[in-house]
């Protein structure tokens, strides 16, 4: 264990309660240059304290250029520097850049695809269906599609081209950009920035599930909060059969962090940046450094916005070969795809006046309000959906960003439940047999390369998501739109 580890594991964190959901770090240390919040109920605060999570908001707040606060959300967890579920806004010119404030899996993110069909029309076919997911979706480390492959060239395009560059090949509708944030490619990549090394981990990804917590779920809307706006997103009634994607930039992403760690790392040195942990490992965001990490991380923003939109083809393959069909006939459009860990660059008002800021959500949401120039046109008088995932066989939630969260997270919310146990131990605690049973138990089909995927994604191990959109709600940085169940598990 390291110097900063064993401080965080004894360090009493002080804190203030704002409200029944709100919890303020205040600026105990002499480094802190500005407050930490915390948006939880007390039962999530509760768990935020068996790790380090409040510890690392703390150090964020020590960040050069920070401004207002350092934020963690309602399903934060300890991450690497960052917690997970992690908000932070650096000023353009004289803040940093820091790897940490992203994570390992760039632009891992949600996408959600509506249909015409209700539970009690698929059912028949729900089995097979999942089964040919199973099969046209590569899931786990290795695997791949034969008759889907991509060059060195073509890779280096696709990363500065996005989606589209996926859609004039046949993958996809035209229409697919429209509901993408960043339209599906975000300007600024540049493939030279990225290391041969996770080139070449990428070109045998593309298209591809991967394993771990990333699902395909068939599912079906449980509950409408707001007909109003679930109506403008396709969410039209309760038992409507939807589509939820959830993964990111596979090894590509992993790789553009660690080459970029090790960079980040020097340029501290070099920069004399004082930092409270190795961790956040940054650069001012002016200096060479930041600009090649932004480059490069924008290369796997657009890969992991193009991994989803293959997989989302060949769902719609899927529905085409089990009922023989157009599977326009059932809808599967596109509701929205959103990514969870990213850092953007955008003007917000602060402290009376507009300010140009590096925005890091790390297992954050956008959640922009209406009216705001990046929602859709089509949802523009409602606001961007917020797509919050859950863990294997709970709810899923829908929800609605709002001029509050503009206010209070820089526009963010929650990514999801947020983890309580790691992998190996739910391993140790779990049997995959098990889970499949009680999940089928439930009428909820499941489809897994391994049994043992199933025993660390068990439901205990994470958060309760239905309290994490709850919270959001009640605070007012994204509000409920539906609650959706599965009724179909596809894992890697």
């Amino acid at each position: 264990m390291g110097e900063s580890e064993s401080r965080s594991a004894t360090e009493k964190i002080p804190l203030e309660k704002i409200n029944d959901y709100t919890w303020r770090i205040p600026q105990y240390k002499p480094a802190m240059r500005v407050p930490g919040i915390i948006f939880a109920n007390e039962a999530l605060l509760e768990k935020m304290q068996t790790d380090r999570t409040l510890w690392q908001c703390a150090n964020v707040a020590q960040l050069p250029g920070i401004y207002k606060h350092a934020i963690t959300l309602p399903d934060g967890h300890e991450g690497y520097g960052f917690p997970i579920g992690g908000v932070a806004a650096t000023d353009y010119e004289e803040g940093v850049i820091s790897p940490g404030g992203v994570g390992y899996d760039i632009n891992c993110g949600v996408r959600l695809l509506t249909t015409r069909l209700s539970e009690k029309e698929i059912r028949p076919k729900l089995a097979p269906l999942a089964e040919t997911i199973f099969r046209n979706v590569p899931s786990g480390l290795g695997s791949r599609r034969k008759d889907f492959s991509v060059s060195a060239a073509d890779l280096d395009r696709l990363v500065v081209e996005g989606v589209d560059w996926l859609i004039k090949r046949g993958l996809g509708w035209a229409e697919d950009v429209e509901h993408c944030e960043e339209r599906g490619c975000m300007k600024g990549g540049d493939p030279s920035k990225v290391s041969s090394t996770a080139k070449n981990r990428g070109l045998s990804q593309i298209g591809t599930l991967g394993s771990g917590n990333h699902f395909l779920e068939i599912q079906k809307v449980d509950k409408i909060f707001d007909a109003g706006a679930a109506k403008v997103f396709g969410l039209e009634s309760e038992g409507q059969v939807t589509v939820m994607i959830h993964c990111g930039s596979r090894g590509y992403g992993h790789q553009v962090c660690s080459d970029y760690l090790r960079v980040m790392e020097r340029a501290v040195q070099r920069y004399k940046i004082s930092l409270p942990d190795r961790e956040l490992a940054c650069a001012p965001g002016s200096s060479p450094e930041a600009g090649d990490y932004y480059e490069a991380m924008v290369c796997a923003v657009n890969y992991a916005f193009c991994n989803r939109q293959a997989i989302m083809h060949w769902v719609r393959q899927s529905f085409h070969q089990v009922y023989g069909e157009d599977p326009e006939k059932f809808g599967l459009k596109l509701v929205y795809d959103v990514a969870h860990n990213i850092a953007k660059i955008e003007t917000h008002k602060i402290d009376g006046g507009e300010r140009k800021v590096w925005v890091h959500r790390k297992g954050a949401t956008r959640a922009f309000p209406p009216g705001h120039a990046d929602v859709p046109e089509d949802y523009r008088s409602v606001g961007q959906p917020v797509l919050i995932p859950g863990s294997m066989g709970t709810s899923s939630w829908v929800l609605v960003g709002s001029q509050k969260a503009m206010n209070l997270t820089f526009g963010s919310t929650a990514h999801g439940a947020g983890r309580m146990m790691s992998r190996s131990a739910a391993k140790r605690h779990y049997w995959g047999g098990d889970i499949k049973a009680a999940l089928e138990k439930r009428g909820i089909v499941v489809r897994a390369a391994s049994a043992s995927v199933l025993a660390e994604e068990a439901d205990p191990a994470y958060k309760n998501v239905d309290v994490v959109a709850d919270v959001s709600d009640k605070i007012g940085i994204a509000t409920k739109v539906a609650r959706l169940v599965p009724i179909a598990v596809v894992k890697g």
